[in-house]
Formats: structure tokens, sequence, C-alpha cells
């Protein structure tokens, strides 16, 4: 009886033992994963393009003034005929030129008008007409001959303004992305070789916001297309 109770105990003992080595193996390797999963570098990667407009809107405000309703009119619609054929013969189709009603101030209405001092004109009149075209070159054409409308005798109010637009974003964003992610894995391959490791998969990935500015004030219609992306690298020893 006693030899079957040492042979047990001695059984369950390497049992035990054999238990014990097996978990701390894994145990071991478990740990070692854990470690290798805290290695990663964090790096940005930088896409960038000059790209050209491809939609203006150009924005053209006028002022009339005049004493009578019917003569301010007259000459809003004087004004706005020169205007459309300057823009007509300028090559744009009729299609691409809009305009707004004319915002009519009657100067007596004023809370601050003073009888007294009287005005020249009563009525003022501010109209805008909006050309909104994808043709950069004539758009920017007809700009430097805005002068002719000036000689024309309208009087180009000072908000008129001219915005270029990039609308094609979606055609390059791919490419920029990939861009922006290759060289995010040259500055993690950099950094592993200066720190004796290897970079592995991405970890995480962060793409930050597509920005367009004006490559300079001098030439709006050129844009600076940026994007910054956030990668994680999985780093490993050699």
């Amino acid at each position: 009886m006693t030899d079957r109770r040492t042979v047990a105990f001695l059984a369950l003992g390497i049992c035990l033992a054999c238990g014990l080595i097996i978990s701390s193996y894994f145990l071991g390797s478990a740990i070692k994963e854990i470690k290798m999963a805290e290695r990663y570098v964090t790096v940005k990667g930088l896409s960038e393009r000059i790209v050209e407009a491809d939609l203006a809107i150009w924005n053209i405000s006028f002022r009339n003034s005049a004493n009578d309703l019917e003569e301010l009119q007259r000459s809003i619609d004087d004004n706005k005929t020169k205007l459309y054929n300057f823009l007509l013969e300028s090559g744009f189709p009729e299609s691409e030129i809009s305009s707004m009603p004319p915002q009519i101030t009657d100067t007596q209405a004023l809370p601050y008008y003073d009888a007294g001092k009287g005005r020249e004109y009563r009525y003022v009149a501010v109209t805008r007409v909006t050309l909104r075209s994808g043709d950069m070159a004539n758009v920017k054409k007809a700009m430097e001959k805005a002068g002719q409308l000036v000689s024309a005798g309208i009087a180009i109010g000072e908000d008129s303004s001219t915005r270029f637009s990039f609308t094609k974003l979606n055609d390059i964003k791919p490419e920029m992305i990939a861009e922006a992610t290759k060289n995010a894995r040259e500055a993690a391959e950099q950094f592993a070789r200066d720190s004796g490791s290897e970079v592995g998969a991405i970890r995480r990935a962060t793409q930050g916001y597509f920005t367009i500015e004006d490559r300079d004030a001098g030439s709006p219609d050129f844009k600076i297309v940026r994007v910054v992306t956030t990668i994680d690298f999985f780093l490993s020893s050699h």
C-alpha cells in the first residue's frame, strides 16, 4: 500500500512539474508578445501638391444714384447691359453670368438724415453681377481689362472680389494619402536604423485634414494642397 501511494504522489508531482514548465513557457511567450506590442514609433507623413484652381467666381458690384426711382432703374439697366456685354464679348457664355436684384437705399429714410444739409441724390443702388467660370485663363484676361468698365461709366464697388477654388480634391486624395504614408514609413525606418530595430506593420493610422491655401498673395489661382498623416509602426529587434 505504501509503495502505491509513493508512486501516486510521484506521478502527481511529475504532472505538476510538467504543468508548471508548460505554463511558464506560454506565460513567457505571452509576456514577450506584450513587450513586443509595446514597441512602436509614432511618425508623421506629409504630402503636398501645387494645383491650379478650376473654378473662378468674380463678383462685380456697381453703384448708381438718382433722385427718381425710374431714372435710377434706367441707369442700373444701362450699366448692367454694359457689364453683360463686356463679359459676353470676353468669351463667357450667358449661362455663367448671373445678377441679384439691386439693393436700394432711400437716404431720406435713414435715421441720421439731416434735411437741412440735404443730399445730392436721394436714392443709392448697389447691384451685383457674378461670373462663375472654369476658364481660368479667360477670367484672368477679362480681369486685366476691367478698366474698360470704368471708362464706360461703371463705378465698380470696393466690395467687388474674385475667388479661385480647387474643386477636384477627391481626384488626388488617394495618391496624396499613399505618398504621406510612404513618407511616414521612411521616417520610421530611419528611426529604426538609429535604434537597431526593424519596422513592422502599422499599429494605428490617423489621416489629418486636407488643407487648401493660396500659393501666395500674388497668385491666388494656384493652390497648395496638404495632408499630414500620423502613423504608429510596430518595431522589432533584428
